[in-house]
């Protein structure tokens, strides 16, 4: 049983706007978001068409991508820090699953998940190694030496969710996590993430066009041109 994490506090939005430039010099809006609250422990999914601009809103909330207006993780006001603190901040917090994977192909299964904590700790703590380990058993891995290359995606996409949640993280940020995969595959990363998260009572919040995902969580906001535009309670959603 990992160790629970301390409680997650609310996930604030106000007022957030990404702009790019164009190859002219003119910079257009990409996402517009005037407001957004996540309640601590919400399970949140975000739907919309492709180009909308929900992979930009997760980026900008994992303090990848920067932002302007008021982004506040609880009393930390991540819009006013400095690049390095927001880095340091996402490594304490903040678990994220790619849609892409994000493996190293060459890595064994064991060397992927500890690959974050690899880049902090000249040798891996034996308590991180330990959870490592039983994560990839819990989400019914291969051998943990076996290469990232040789799995299937679903298997691949199974390592990328058990790197997410290795630190007991408080906010889980997963895109697209069950594209691509087959029925029963998807669902497993859908248990395993759901699962996790009310493991840890860590915050979720997931992009997916999955209606079986969307369905099983608490909350699901829709979003078209990069801003919000409906947002809809699955009352049936599932609680802790």
């Amino acid at each position: 049983m990992p160790p629970s994490a301390a409680v997650s506090p609310s996930l604030d939005i106000e007022n957030l706007m990404v702009t790019v430039a164009e190859g002219s010099g003119r910079r257009i809006t990409i996402l517009d978001v005037p407001a957004l609250s996540v309640a601590p422990g919400e399970r949140l999914g975000i739907a919309g068409p492709s180009g909308a601009g929900k992979t930009t809103l997760l980026h900008v909330l994992a303090g990848l991508l920067p932002g302007s207006g008021r982004l506040a993780w609880g009393a930390v006001e991540l819009s006013a820090l400095p690049e390095v603190a927001r880095d340091r901040w996402r490594r304490d917090n903040v678990g994220f699953v790619f849609q892409d994977f994000a493996l190293v192909p060459e890595l064994s299964v064991l060397a992927n998940i500890l690959l974050p904590i690899s880049f902090d700790h000249w040798r891996v703590p034996a308590h991180l190694r330990a959870r490592a380990i039983e994560l990839a058993t819990e989400m019914a891995l291969p051998e943990t030496s076996r290469r990232a290359l040789l799995l299937s995606r679903g298997e691949q996409q199974r390592v990328a969710v058990a790197r997410a949640l290795l630190c007991c993280p408080r906010l889980i940020l997963a895109d697209e996590p069950t594209a691509s995969l087959d029925a029963d595959s998807g669902a497993a990363v859908i248990d395993l993430l759901i699962g996790g998260a009310r493991k840890t009572g860590a915050t979720l919040i997931a992009v997916s066009h999955d209606a079986r995902f969307l369905a099983r969580l608490d909350r699901v906001v829709h979003m078209e041109q990069g801003g919000l535009i409906t947002a809809s309670t699955n009352d049936d959603g599932e609680r802790p």
